[in-house]
């Protein structure tokens, strides 16, 4: 097999994750969806909003950066052959941090 500068792509499919809010939480994400259509001129939904948010919240958080990149955190992902990824964080998903539910 031709060693390839560019390595195999990373599983891309979405996973989906069910979550439960407190009203005082849901009325926040309501008002910020207001906010950044007023900012933006563009109306997104709350739940297309929500994974950017929360990428943003851990590429904000340097302790996790550090613990990934560390090696303090080890998460397998499902279906994956290479085992425990660590310390690999970009785009929209976490790839050492996976839900399980498909």
């Amino acid at each position: 097999m031709p060693d390839l500068k560019l390595a195999k792509l990373p599983d891309r499919m979405p996973v989906k994750i069910t979550i439960a809010a407190s009203p005082e939480l849901n009325l926040a994400l309501q008002a910020y969806a207001a906010l950044y259509r007023q900012t933006y001129g563009q109306q997104e939904p709350v739940a297309e909003l929500i994974p950017y948010m929360l990428q943003s919240f851990l590429d904000g958080d340097r302790n996790f950066a550090r613990s990934l990149k560390d090696g303090e955190v080890s998460v397998a992902s499902e279906g994956s052959a290479e085992g425990p990824a660590r310390g690999r964080r970009r785009g929209l998903g976490i790839e050492s941090i996976s839900n399980t539910t498909r």
